[in-house]
């Protein structure tokens, strides 16, 4: 049984000078984890804009007036040809995203069905976002193949209201719960960078790390600022801030991968490095990461090879 972690010891550890905090994580990190291997996952948006959730962050949703064009749910053919191109660029895990509040039953999730099916096949693993499930959708979406669903919880419980109105701290924990009895793994984060204080992160990172069972992976997103959102002023996360969420992370939550995800592409080299030895061994990989930029993938492998590290090959379950 995993520890269970106070918001007050979450704070004192985020707060260590950095060397011994990073010192710490990758003690952590190296006796769960390959030190050098880092895992490349590409995330693809399959149905596009036109969301009726009013999430202050987001550039898809209906309530904002991003410049961003709605599109329909794509091929089942199209995401399997976009999956196998990711494979042989060198990801092994597909993740495929869908603007919806909930998933709805009908051809849509049938074709989504199709589509995990299709990635599993492709000797790939295969994760969805698609909003809040029934207990119904979460078993289908396990019998066909699916390794793992993401739903972030954003923040704190705390600061939640303030940046979604739409939907309750607790639809989120509860769908995370659906996924979880399913017997899927549950990739859940969120996101730094929206007006929230310290506390709310650790509080986020605590509420993932007291989850039975713990995430598998743990995104952490610095706020990717998108004009004509509530929050297209909000300054750049400080590069250290994100290093020390990903530390965090790691301590907490010893055995997920966590995944350095939105706001990379405003990171140097340096920084990401650094985020590394914090603990973060998982990136989206790939031009997009669903609506906005992402560092383009020869970057990233040139990345890894100057760094001495080497692309994660999971062992994927049948």
């Amino acid at each position: 049984m995993s520890k269970t972690w106070t918001i007050a010891e979450a704070k004192k550890i985020h707060q260590l000078p950095i060397t011994e905090l990073l010192f710490r994580a990758q003690t952590i990190h190296r006796e769960h984890h390959e030190p050098d291997a880092v895992q490349l996952c590409t995330l693809l948006s399959i149905k596009t804009g036109a969301c009726s959730e009013d999430c202050a962050y987001c550039p898809q949703s209906g309530h904002h007036n991003a410049d961003l064009e709605p599109e329909r749910l794509l091929p089942v053919e199209e995401v399997l040809s976009k999956a196998r191109l990711a494979r042989e660029r060198g990801a092994t895990r597909f993740c495929m995203g869908a603007a919806w509040r909930d998933a709805r039953d009908g051809h849509q999730f049938d074709a989504v069905l199709e589509m995990v099916k299709g990635v599993r096949e492709l000797g790939m693993e295969a994760c969805c976002t698609l909003g809040m499930l029934t207990d119904e959708q979460a078993a289908k979406l396990k019998e066909a193949g699916l390794t793992a669903y993401n739903h972030n919880i954003d923040s704190s419980k705390e600061f939640y209201g303030e940046i979604i109105q739409t939907r309750t701290f607790k639809e989120r924990l509860d769908t995370i719960q659906r996924v979880s009895d399913a017997g899927i793994q549950v990739c859940a984060g969120g996101i730094i960078g929206m007006g929230e204080t310290d506390g709310d992160r650790m509080g986020m990172l605590v509420t993932l790390a007291n989850l039975t069972p713990q995430p598998e992976s743990v995104p952490i997103n610095a706020l990717v600022a998108v004009p004509g959102t509530p929050l297209e002023g909000r300054e750049p996360v400080d590069p250290l801030e994100l290093v020390r969420m990903c530390a965090v992370a790691r301590i907490l939550l010893p055995k997920a991968r966590v995944r350095l995800s939105a706001g990379r592409e405003g990171l140097t080299r340096e920084a990401q490095l650094l985020c590394f030895m914090a603990g973060a061994n998982s990136i989206f990989y790939g031009e997009k990461l669903l609506t906005t930029p992402n560092p383009d993938a020869d970057a990233d492998m040139a990345l890894l090879r100057d760094a001495g590290m080497k692309a994660l090959i999971p062992t994927i379950e049948a």
